[in-house]
């Protein structure tokens, strides 16, 4: 099989500074050797970015532990070969590649405090990187560290130097990690999914840093992630991988533009278009799931049992990875006859339902108001006149005057950076947390106790969906005891027909009557949520709170949780308050959208209304730092300056005013908004916008995303 080469400067070619040329991975177990990786070639050259997607266990980050020799214990190369500009590493010594990585080679993981000591100040660790493999005084490498978090556009970074990991925000703490891995000038950087678990404005800034770092440095950057669109905005080329194989590579354009592998394809359909909603599209989840390595067929195209356009052939013959145009490779027999806009939904695949007819017209009364509500969290005070009980008392606002109503049937989508109230909302309304002030009423009742002073029917009337099933599930319970628990606690079905019940829950969830005596750890992360989301209905609720159900899956099984919960909102009318950081999610799903801001919502509308000018300058900010999976879309680039603001200590007048864009369009430049509240201002009867900047300057304001 011949090596597939990326030649980034024709004119000029320079050698790669990474060819991975048929490379075969296997893990050691007590049922013999199990390949995880089979037969992938790739290059990077300089200043270019190789992007790895596909869905968990299809082996990207095993590939880019294989570089580093980071594969375990029971892990090994068992073929092919890893060159790094041109020296060979397959079979290195330890000795000779741990002068490699570190310095040559740096890698960037996906949660940073995996890659920090928490016991050290951040300035101690940046420098060992020089002081271990550059020999220079700690002196210079102090000097040199600042300037390097400077690089990275680290605020006050002399004193971030000696602070330690918990001090700084996840953000931050990201760019310390890519600092630090940038201290030595390395030839390569791997990234395993390193924006995964941050705010959409902070990813932003990261990946506007990679394309500043590729340019300047002249890295060549292995890039891992699951999303598509961060791939479209930061990437040249990319590999899509499946099973441990790579089924399709080439330029990013040429992939989006025209994928010709039936996987490929389909992870696309499962994404939503920043401007799609359920009403004008679908989303097509890839039906079935990856394979384990221990089951992955030997002689066949190992899709084929997901593939809608597999044939006998797929099932006896394996498929070689061959070029379908100039650097364009598919591996599949078909890819000259598989046109994506040819593509046909299976019977099936998505439900039948009309998403407007969830609850006919909406209803003159909300199911849900929330008026003025206030969940503050007293701080301890560390002064010694605390011990006396003296001492001004501080409070975390964390919700700080809230009024907002949901119409039964309909979704409210609540949208936000970390911090900004979105969770600790959910959990007052659902009764975890206490109000501090306001007033919650439910169907018409006052739900501003806790959980426990609740009458019991109210309970069962309003349920939630967690964003960790993991932390919800008894590991000692099996599936059917847990989902018919509130069955039996609020006897929503005879005790003889319980089981029965929950058996029908399952399938309403797409699981079978063979989960009932399961296990959680028998079951994959899409699964568990599955489970989750059968208990949380179990009781035929009112109204669902679901608190990032989706940011934690795949983008396929995204795509049939979605499509699940629009087809229990069609069939029993339920309304759902939908927490998500994912902007193109929440468009997708929503009816209304309210956009919070250090414990305030400053935005509330319809959903078209809100993706639409007029916008509120910080709305427009978190859709400009949307990753569109589409690279000739034509984005905004607005980017906020500095960090969201304590919510101890949160600004006076309007709490955005330290960080917004757009108070140059006000007078003396927006000195107004760092005395006043501002005014809400409505577009319509329904859309509002906290703002001193008048409607008719915001409606000036041009679209984000064009093309």
């Amino acid at each position: 099989m011949s090596t597939i080469h990326y030649d980034t400067q024709p004119l000029h070619p320079r050698p790669p500074i990474l060819k991975i040329d048929n490379l075969a991975i296997a893990y050691e177990t007590r049922f013999g050797d199990v390949e995880a990786v089979r037969q992938v070639s790739f290059e990077v050259g300089r200043s270019t970015t190789f992007g790895l997607v596909g869905e968990s266990g299809c082996g990207k980050s095993t590939v880019a532990f294989s570089i580093v020799d980071f594969l375990g214990r029971n892990g090994k190369i068992t073929g092919g070969s890893i060159k790094f500009q041109g020296r060979e590493l397959v079979g290195s010594s330890e000795k000779d590649l741990r002068m490699i990585r570190g310095d040559q080679i740096a890698m960037v993981y996906q949660d940073p405090m995996q890659a920090l000591n928490p016991s050290m100040v951040l300035g101690e660790q940046l420098s060992e990187v020089l002081t271990v493999h550059r020999g220079i005084t700690k002196d210079d490498a102090w000097k040199k560290s600042i300037a390097m978090l400077e690089r990275v556009y680290m605020p006050d970074a002399a004193n971030v130097m000696k602070r330690y990991p918990h001090q700084i925000s996840g953000g931050q703490q990201q760019r310390v990690v890519i600092a630090m891995a940038l201290l030595t000038n390395p030839a390569l950087l791997i990234m395993d999914e390193p924006t995964t678990a941050l705010d959409v404005t902070v990813e932003a800034v990261v990946l506007d840093l990679i394309e500043d770092l590729k340019r300047d440095f002249d890295t060549a950057i292995v890039y891992i992630t699951h999303d598509l669109g961060v791939v479209a905005r930061v990437c040249n080329h990319v590999g899509v991988m499946y099973a441990g194989e790579m089924v399709e590579s080439g330029p990013v354009a040429s992939i989006f533009a025209d994928p010709r592998h039936p996987y490929t394809q389909g992870l696309m359909r499962c994404v939503p278009k920043l401007g799609s909603t359920k009403e004008g599209s679908r989303l097509y989840p890839i039906r079935g799931r990856v394979p384990a390595p221990k089951d992955r067929p030997k002689g066949a195209c190992i899709f084929a049992p997901r593939c809608d356009y597999a044939v006998d052939r797929c099932y006896n013959e394996r498929p070689l990875l061959r070029e379908f145009s100039e650097q364009h490779h598919v591996r599949c027999f078909f890819a000259e006859d598989i046109h994506a806009a040819d593509w046909k939904p299976t019977q099936g695949l998505v439900p039948d339902f009309d998403p407007n007819a969830a609850a006919g017209a909406a209803a003159q009364k909300p199911i849900l108001e929330v008026h003025e509500l206030r969940k503050h969290y007293a701080q301890a005070s560390k002064s010694a006149l605390s011990l006396f009980g003296l001492g001004e008392k501080r409070y975390v606002k964390a919700v700080d005057g809230v009024s907002l109503g949901v119409p039964r049937g309909k979704t409210l989508g609540v949208v936000g950076e970390s911090g900004c109230g979105k969770s600790t909302l959910a959990k007052t309304i659902v009764g975890l947390e206490p109000p501090t002030a306001g007033k919650a009423e439910f169907l018409g009742f006052d739900i501003s106790m806790p959980v426990s002073r609740r009458d019991e029917k109210l309970i069962q009337e309003l349920q939630m969906v967690f964003q960790n099933p993991d932390s919800t599930m008894n590991p000692s319970y099996t599936v059917g005891q847990q989902i018919g628990r509130p069955l039996e606690r609020f006897k929503t079905v005879p005790s003889a027909q319980v089981r029965e019940e929950v058996i029908r829950l399952l399938n309403a969830v797409r699981l079978d009557a063979s989960y009932y005596d399961r296990l959680p750890r028998q079951l994959s992360g899409g699964e568990k949520q599955r489970v989750g989301i059968a208990r949380a209905f179990a009781s035929r609720p009112e109204l669902v709170l679901c608190d990032e159900p989706v940011s934690a899956l795949d983008v396929s099984v995204q795509a049939a949780v979605l499509n699940l919960l629009l087809e229990i909102q069609n069939q029993y009318g339920t309304t759902l308050l939908f927490i998500a950081h994912d902007l193109s999610v929440v468009r997708f799903f929503s009816d209304y959208v309210a956009v919070m801001y250090l414990g305030h919502v400053v935005e509330f509308g319809p959903a078209e209304a809100i993706y639409a000018p007029p916008y509120h300058p910080y709305t427009e900010a978190l859709l400009s730092a949307v990753p569109i999976p589409d690279p000739q879309a034509e984005q905004k680039h607005i980017r906020l300056e500095g960090t969201v603001p304590s919510a101890l200590n949160p600004p006076a007048g309007c709490v955005f005013h330290t960080r917004c864009p757009r108070r140059s369009f006000l007078p003396d430049g927006g000195s107004i908004c760092t005395r006043e509240v501002p005014p809400w201002r409505f577009n319509t009867d329904a859309h509002r916008i906290y703002c001193h900047i008048p409607l008719e300057e915001l409606r000036q304001i041009d679209a984000v995303v064009t093309g």
